[in-house]
């Protein structure tokens, strides 16, 4: 993954959409994130109310250190904020908590993509580690050639892993904008500007998966060239 040879010029797309949805997600949170909003909610409580209302009173929300380290864990049911989200009231705050409200709601309703994504995560994560590891062994040290393809197989899991994380993040995002608005939480007019956060954030799920698709067929290639010598 960290070597250089001329298959690396597949990687530029992805490196150059990765670049944008970063400036995108920055740009639009920081503009929103000055913009109160009408109801005067704080992120945590936009998140408790959307909770309350589907009846998951037994979900917890909690505030967290970092920034944009929002997340939902589905294991012990908890949903954590970073300190400008727990406590701010900006459409930044809510837009983003109404999210991860949105999988909290996913994991409730047995939502087929998220599960799917869940069961992923251990292969997902050995195969970002260790595929790579293996790749590498096997371009520089013949002998263990056949590790190239095992580390290729492996590094497959982390790409699906991605490419599953889409539907998963798009959906809670429509559910979130959709409760926000459904529960007079922000007006039409606010909810645009929710949208635009929710929609940066998302870009950068697509950078993350493509850039794992191009990344695969590097790898896929440079076996190629290799069975080919």
């Amino acid at each position: 993954m960290f070597f250089w040879d001329s298959t690396m010029v597949l990687l530029i797309p992805a490196i150059l959409l990765s670049l944008y949805a970063q400036f995108k997600i920055s740009s639009s949170y920081k503009k929103y994130a000055k913009i109160r909003s009408r109801s005067g909610l704080t992120g945590a409580q936009a998140a408790r109310t959307i909770l309350n209302n589907h009846g998951l009173y037994d979900v917890k929300v909690e505030p967290i250190g970092g920034s944009l380290s929002d997340h939902y864990d589905p294991r012990t049911r908890v949903i954590r904020l970073s300190q400008d989200v727990y406590q701010g009231s900006s459409l930044s705050s809510i837009a983003v908590a109404a999210h991860e409200t949105g999988h909290a709601l996913q994991h409730a309703a047995g939502y087929a993509p998220m599960q799917l994504r869940s069961a992923f995560v251990p292969v997902a994560n050995i195969g970002s580690s260790a595929g790579p590891l293996l790749i590498i062994l096997g371009l520089f040290i013949p002998a263990f050639d056949w590790l190239l393809q095992l580390g290729i197989f492996a590094f497959t899991f982390a790409v699906l892993f991605q490419v599953i994380t889409l539907p998963v993040e798009y959906n809670a995002s429509g559910r979130a904008l959709s409760l926000l608005q459904e529960g007079q939480m922000l007006g039409s007019d606010e909810v645009r500007g929710a949208r635009s956060v929710l929609n940066a954030a998302a870009l950068t799920y697509v950078a993350a998966a493509l850039a794992a698709v191009l990344q695969l067929a590097r790898f896929m290639l440079i076996a190629s060239g290799r069975s080919d010598d």
